[in-house]
């Protein structure tokens, strides 16, 4: 399976299932907490990262909130 995370082609094993939380735990395994998700330029809220599955092709945007001004 092929997937881009933040313009970087990423693969994956075949048949490979592999939920929104699941591929952050992977990217980002420690720092979690102010990061927003987007699946082919659709935002996915936090509480939905369980259950959305990630597709071959897909484009995901993972942002981080930084602190600052």
């Amino acid at each position: 399976m092929e997937i881009t995370i933040n313009n970087q082609t990423k693969i994956l094993p075949e048949h490979t299932t592999v939920n929104v939380q699941q591929l952050l735990n992977m990217e980002i395994p420690l720092k979690q907490k102010g990061v927003a998700v987007a699946v082919n330029n659709k935002v996915v809220p936090k509480n939905n990262w369980e259950t959305k599955i990630i597709s071959n092709n897909d484009r995901i945007l993972i942002i981080k909130a930084t602190q600052g001004g």
